[in-house]
Formats: C-alpha cells, sequence, structure tokens
C-alpha cells in the first residue's frame, strides 16, 4: 500500500477507518515470519482490534506458485511468537489474536488456540466443501466448475450446496469439542496460551531416516509459557481496542452541523485548528454515507471554514455535500479516499513568501479518492494522487512519483514535477504546466505519452479549472497564467495513459543515481 511506510502510517490508516465507522473493528493481516511478534505489539499499539497471523499452507488460487510454495512461515511459528510477545508488553487483553493457513480440521484449531489463537479463518476447506476442484483460475473469469466466475454459462456448472459447508464446519466443530473432553476442558478459550497441554513426541516414534534431523529440533521457544501461573490474561478482555483520551474535533463538528447531516438544512461552521486535529470531516462524512449512501448530500450542506494547520488526514474519505476552506496549511494523506465534496486550502490572509514554491499540503494527498474536488494554492508532497480514481484537482507543484497508478480523474499542475511521474498510470489525464521545460525528464514512459496541448477542447476544460482554481484560492499563480494565457497553454503538457502500448520503463523507478537527459517529446519546446 502506498500510504503505509512505517507503524506510523499503518496507526493512522486504523485511525482513519475508525473515524469514518467507529461501529467497525480493524483487523491488521501479518505474514508468519520471524519477528511478526514485534510488528504485532505495533499493531496492537496502533489500535487494531484483530491481529491475523497468516501461515504459509494457505493461499488463493490467484496466488502464484512460488508465492504458495516459499511466501511465509508456518503458522504455528507466527502465531506462538505473536501470542508470547503481546503478553510480554501486556498487550494480549486488548486484541484479538486470529490465525489462518491451511486450518481444515478440529486439531489444527485446538493445536492453534493451544499456541495462543483465538480465532480461525477457513478459506480453501471450506471453497473445497462449497464445490471448488482447485484449478488455481480464480483470477481469469474461467472456473469450470462454477466457483469463482461471473460467465453465466460456467455459473450453470456449479453444484455446490449450502448444506455441504454447514456440515464441514459442524464437523470441524464436533472434533474441537471432543478433543476438549478429552483434555478436559468446556470452552476454547480455557485452553489458549496452554502449551504446557502439550508434549513433545519421542524421537523415536519418528522413521529411522530422519530421527536425526528431529533430534536436532528445539522447541522450548515455541512452547514458552511467558506467565506460568495463569495469572496474566491469555485471551482479550476489550470488545474493542479503543484510544479512550482521544477527542476528536469531529465529534464537536457533529453536533454543531447535527441538522445539515441529517437533511435537514445547511450549516456554515468556523474554527481554529492545529496540526493535533486529525481527520477533520472524516466522521462526519461517515455519519453521511451511513444516512444518504453513496449519493450524499446537496452541495455545500455543510460548509467549514477552518484557519490553522490541519493535522494528517484533512477530509479522507470525504463525502458529497461537504465544502472545506482551510486558510493555512495541511499535513499528509488530504482527501485521501475522498468520494465527493471540494476541498480549498490556501496560506493565510497577508502571506508574503511565494505560493507557488512552498509545499502546502503533504504527502499522499488523493490517494485513492474516487470523486471530489481540491484546489491547493501551493505545492503537493510526494505521491500526489496514487490510485486517483475519479478526484480533480490542481496544485501548483508536486514531488516524486505523482498520479502513480492512477485510474481516472482529472490533474491539473501549475508547476514542476518530481520524478516518476505516472507511473502505473492507466487512466485519467494529467495536465502539466512545464515551465522549465525539463518534464521530458521526469515522466515514467512505461504506460504513459505526453502531448502538447494543443486540443482545443481540453484546452478550455484546463483553463476553466485554473480560472476555478484563482476564483476559490486568489492564487497568484493562477492570475499569472490566465493574464498570458495564449503563452502558458504553449507549455502545458497532457499526461495521456497508453496501457495498450505499454513498456518496461527505461531505466528502473527507484534508481537515485542521476537520470540521463531523455530527448524532448515531439513538440518539445
Amino acid at each position: 500500500h502506498h500510504d503505509i511506510y512505517s507503524i506510523e502510517d499503518l496507526s493512522q490508516l486504523i485511525y482513519d477507518l475508525k473515524q469514518v465507522n467507529p461501529r467497525a473493528k480493524v483487523c491488521v493481516k501479518l505474514v508468519a515470519e520471524a519477528g511478526v511478534g514485534t510488528v504485532a505489539a505495533g499493531v496492537a499499539k496502533a489500535y487494531a482490534d484483530v491481529v491475523l497471523i497468516s501461515g504459509h499452507d494457505g493461499g488463493t488460487g490467484a496466488s502464484p506458485q512460488s508465492s504458495i510454495k516459499y511466501a511465509g512461515g508456518p503458522w504455528e511459528i507466527g502465531v506462538a511468537e505473536a501470542h508470547q510477545t503481546l503478553m510480554l508488553n501486556d498487550l494480549r487483553s486488548r486484541v484479538v489474536l486470529r490465525t489462518d493457513g491451511g486450518i481444515k480440521t478440529g486439531w489444527d484449531i485446538v493445536m492453534a488456540a493451544i499456541l495462543g489463537a483465538e480465532e480461525f479463518n477457513f478459506g480453501t476447506a471450506a471453497l473445497v466443501a462449497a464445490g471448488c476442484a482447485m484449478f488455481r483460475v480464480c483470477h481469469l473469469n474461467t472456473c469450470p466448475v462454477g466457483v469463482a466466475t461471473q460467465d453465466d454459462r460456467l455459473r450453470l456448472k456449479f453444484r455446490g450446496k449450502p448444506e455441504n459447508v454447514v456440515s464441514f464446519f459442524n464437523g470441524v466443530a464436533e472434533e474441537v469439542r471432543e478433543i476438549l473432553a478429552q483434555l478436559g476442558f468446556k470452552k476454547l478459550d480455557d485452553i489458549v496460551g496452554r502449551t504446557d497441554l502439550l508434549e513433545r513426541k519421542p524421537v523415536e516414534d519418528f522413521p529411522e531416516e530422519i530421527r536425526g534431523k528431529v533430534a536436532n529440533i528445539n522447541l522450548d521457544k515455541l512452547l514458552y509459557q511467558v506467565d506460568p501461573t495463569g495469572a496474566a490474561t491469555r485471551i482479550h478482555t476489550r470488545d474493542r481496542n479503543e484510544r479512550f483520551s482521544d477527542s476528536p474535533l469531529d465529534m464537536k463538528i457533529s453536533l454543531d452541523a447535527k441538522n445539515a447531516l441529517t437533511g435537514k438544512g445547511k450549516a456554515k461552521l468556523s474554527y481554529k485548528i492545529n496540526n493535533t486535529h486529525r481527520n477533520i470531516a472524516t466522521r462526519c462524512s461517515g455519519i453521511i454515507g451511513y444516512a444518504h449512501g453513496d449519493k450524499g448530500l446537496p452541495d455545500g450542506s455543510l460548509d467549514i471554514t477552518l484557519r490553522g494547520s490541519a493535522g494528517q488526514s484533512l477530509a479522507c474519505f470525504l463525502a458529497q455535500g461537504i465544502r472545506i476552506k482551510l486558510y493555512g496549511e495541511a499535513n499528509d494523506y488530504v482527501c485521501k479516499g475522498m468520494n465527493g465534496g471540494e476541498v480549498v486550502i490556501r496560506p493565510p490572509d497577508g502571506s508574503q513568501f511565494n505560493w507557488s514554491e512552498n509545499i502546502i499540503i503533504g504527502n499522499v494527498c488523493l490517494y485513492g479518492a474516487t470523486g471530489g474536488r481540491l484546489f491547493a494554492a501551493g505545492r503537493a508532497g510526494e505521491r500526489f494522487c496514487v490510485r486517483n480514481s475519479g478526484g480533480v484537482a490542481v496544485v501548483e507543484g508536486v514531488g516524486d512519483h505523482g498520479c502513480e497508478y492512477m485510474t481516472g480523474g482529472t490533474v491539473v499542475i501549475l508547476g514542476s514535477t518530481g520524478r516518476n511521474f505516472g507511473a502505473g498510470m492507466s487512466g485519467g489525464r494529467a495536465y502539466v504546466y512545464d515551465e522549465r521545460g525539463d518534464f521530458a525528464q521526469s515522466y515514467n514512459d512505461s504506460m504513459v505519452g505526453v502531448e502538447q496541448l494543443t486540443d482545443p477542447t481540453a484546452q478550455k476544460q484546463v483553463q476553466a479549472l485554473i480560472y476555478e482554481h484563482l476564483e476559490k484560492t486568489e492564487s497568484p499563480r493562477a492570475s499569472e497564467l490566465l493574464k498570458n494565457w495564449s503563452e502558458a497553454v504553449k507549455k502545458f503538457w497532457c499526461v495521456i495513459p497508453h496501457p495498450a502500448e505499454a513498456k518496461p520503463a527505461s531505466k528502473p523507478v527507484h534508481e537515485l543515481a542521476e537520470e540521463k537527459a531523455k530527448p524532448a517529446p515531439r513538440g518539445g519546446f
């Protein structure tokens, strides 16, 4: 994920999800490998509700054989390490520990519980019970038994019955009950983390040809008991892993705009903010989505004016009907997952610096946006509009990796870009003002091409967006370009995806060595 590069980024994503839907529980899936316990502890501290340790034995039909065979380790080792680390750090009571990866029988469930797991995911076994024949073509829409396909002709071949799946799970549950009865326990929770119930199989019971290897295996760390007395909890005791001291500004906004959020009028609000105020308008967007769905509210139903420095994830998952105007600047993830609405960001009144040369919003803005509009009178950081699929944005410069994996929407950039622009871009349009004449060295040519902005319709569209940008932000850069539009338009490049002609990039996109100059595209200045 291009919005996650550290445990802090993951923590922010979890916070985003819980703000937009306070009823949801967040599960973070981790691969069973050495050190997974440390990561699990970080995930618990990041306030996830469920930690899932995934073993190497599972794998979907869409996975390459190399991943199925060689990625990750046994879930047994991952679960044991995660459970022990969570207990050592007094975090076990805060999260549910779940596992998957080839879980098929009641014996697997009991073994996973003894090592520390509380919940168990079934994939392949349940699919087989439903009729899957494991042809491993799930991603091709050609499943010959009609399980993983949208082709009506193939779906007619599906012979599975829900009763088969019910019977499978009833059998697994009965096996678990029988094993628990043999051990003398009534509930599965009673054996979670009880590795003292396991005994090592004698070396003599193994075939003679592998006894030498088995004798060298040390299971002490796998079966280690953090608290032999049993005083410390071995299962989760909280329904949710919440931040008890958190009081986001959105709680106040949602109360102040109660009537507007329920569609009973409009609200115009104003707040002074600082960079500890995260996810402004996210909870309000969740309320709108819950009550009104994707259509949201009429334009301008909730108009919010902010003054100051916004914290991370301003307008994250913004819904239709919300308009935000910020006099100041904002941190990372502005308009992440934006679905509608409008955000305008400009420097405070009286600012003397050059707006177009200063960063006004941080990294990973408009990540995964599906709609809405952003106007920012200043530069954006790195990874601007990554995976944008419908948002419209006007900014005055971006950092590296702009419009990466973009699939839709329109982006107008009134300044320079960083390197690797348009990598993996397969849809939408980007228009870049190339004042210095060096954009040819900045874009990734593997899936996009560039052309001068000569089409009259496209020219009018870009000009209209710049006019709107000027009207909403009072941007000096926009004013300057519009005053000299006949000359400025000659320096715009249109970045157009050409997926049918996709080819390998001319050099590795993350190579830090000095770029060799590329020949200017046709029509260069």
